[in-house]
């Protein structure tokens, strides 16, 4: 059996006020997720929790995700999470407080013959 890629999903996530780059992730998640319903595993006879589900989330500040409340985006699969340099902060006029911007991709893996 080989693991392969049958979806790629991307997505966006706001927190507009507080700095929560947790919130702003899993917002990004349930965008990418959101939009779509898919019967791919039905149709190679997989069960939804047959999924390997790679999350790979873009934050300025990596250290300030908590991935297990990422991982409760998902309903289905096994589910792992990353986090990397990246998306976007936006401060006050201020600078007291900022606009947090977090983009994740949703990457899906079946184990296929």
């Amino acid at each position: 059996m080989a693991l392969e890629r049958c979806i790629t999903e991307m997505g966006m996530g706001v927190d507009v006020r507080g700095r929560d780059y947790t919130r702003a992730a899993c917002r990004a998640v349930s965008d990418a997720i959101r939009h779509s319903s898919l019967s791919l595993s039905r149709v190679i006879g997989k069960s939804r929790d047959d999924m390997r589900i790679e999350v790979v989330i873009g934050v300025p500040e990596p250290g300030q995700i908590d991935p297990d409340a990422v991982t409760r985006e998902l309903p289905y699969g096994t589910v792992t999470v990353s986090v990397e340099k990246g998306g976007l902060e936006v401060p006050n006029a201020d600078g007291t407080d900022a606009i947090v911007i977090a983009n994740a991709a949703v990457l899906v893996y079946f184990d296929m013959p």
